[in-house]
Parts: structure tokens; C-alpha cells; sequence
């Protein structure tokens, strides 16, 4: 494919400024791919397109969600924030510390919170915030706040461990034709 395709296929594959991807494990690549198919699954039900699930270091799945704002009317039902809703109260913050999250997307400002809040210590995610801008365009009820998850983390008392963008081009597809121009 000429480069000129591919830059008319994703406008941000000529800008430099964008986050390099970061390779995964096998596990790690695979958690992630379950939370991309729960973007999808999210979206199939008429929501936006974002997905995670939270596993335990001996890979016990101990929650999944999508985001459901369109399903609820709930604005924050993001996929993120509904995951720490459901398993913080079942699971100590022990246990949270020691557990992965793993989103499809860089997680807004709220949902880094609501990691933050919960004690989940480490995250992965897939399409970063930057190249969504893209998907979301410049409709105000769809932009988000320009602020990194990584800005949030970094102004937690203990260390968060943050892996991505990763896996972008999978995380990708959930958004193509997802959002109103």
C-alpha cells in the first residue's frame, strides 16, 4: 500500500508527535484483545466504543465491562469507571494493587481517577487519546478533556504503572464509522 493510502486511511500516520506503540507479552496481548472485543461488543448495543477487564496476577478475570452512556443515559458509564464500580466492592485493594486493567483505549481523566481511587496499580491500553481525537473529531459532545491518563498517574502517592497505546491498529477498527462526523 502507498503511503499516500495509508495517510488517507489514518490522518495521523504522517505526524511525528504521536505515542510509538509499545509491544506486548502473549498475556498481556490477550486481555487487551478481550477488552477490544468488549469495545465492540459495547458498541453493537448502540454505545461508545470502549471496553476492559480487570485480571488478577493468576489470571482470574474478576470483572469486564463496555461503556454503556447510551444504554443507561449515564454519562459516566464509561467502560473503565463501570469495571471499578462492579469489582471494588468484592475485592479488597489488596488485591486491586495487584491486578492488571486492561482498557482498549487510553482512559479519559475520570476513569484514570477511578483507577487511581480503586488502588489498580498497573493498566494497558490500546488506542491512545491522541489518535481518538482523530476518530471523535471536532464535535464538542464528543471531544474529551486533552489531559493524559499518564498526567493523572503521575500525581498518585504510589506508583501506576501505565503500558500503551499497544495493539493500535486492533483497538482502531472499534472506532471506524463509531463516530458522527
Amino acid at each position: 500500500m502507498s503511503s499516500a493510502v495509508v495517510a488517507a486511511a489514518e490522518p495521523w500516520t504522517t505526524e511525528a508527535a504521536l505515542p510509538a506503540e509499545v509491544p506486548l507479552n502473549e498475556r498481556d496481548g490477550r486481555y487487551l484483545r478481550a477488552a477490544i472485543a468488549l469495545a465492540d461488543r459495547g458498541r453493537s448495543r448502540g454505545n461508545r466504543p470502549f471496553g476492559a477487564v480487570l485480571v488478577s496476577p493468576d489470571d482470574e478475570v474478576m470483572g469486564e465491562a463496555w461503556c454503556n452512556t447510551t444504554e443507561t443515559g449515564d454519562c459516566t458509564g464509561h467502560a473503565e469507571t463501570g469495571l471499578v464500580r462492579a469489582v471494588s466492592p468484592r475485592y479488597s485493594r489488596e488485591q486491586l494493587a495487584a491486578a492488571t486493567l486492561y482498557s482498549s483505549g487510553e482512559p479519559c481523566v475520570m476513569c484514570a481517577g477511578a483507577i487511581f481511587w480503586s488502588n489498580v496499580r498497573r493498566v494497558v491500553y490500546g488506542i491512545d487519546a491522541q489518535r481518538l481525537r482523530v476518530f471523535r473529531g471536532e464535535r464538542l459532545d464528543q471531544r474529551d478533556a486533552e489531559l493524559s491518563c499518564r498526567d493523572v498517574f503521575n500525581a498518585s502517592p504510589y506508583a501506576i504503572e501505565c503500558v500503551g497505546p499497544a495493539l493500535i491498529e486492533e483497538a482502531s477498527q472499534s472506532h471506524r464509522g463509531a463516530w458522527k462526523l
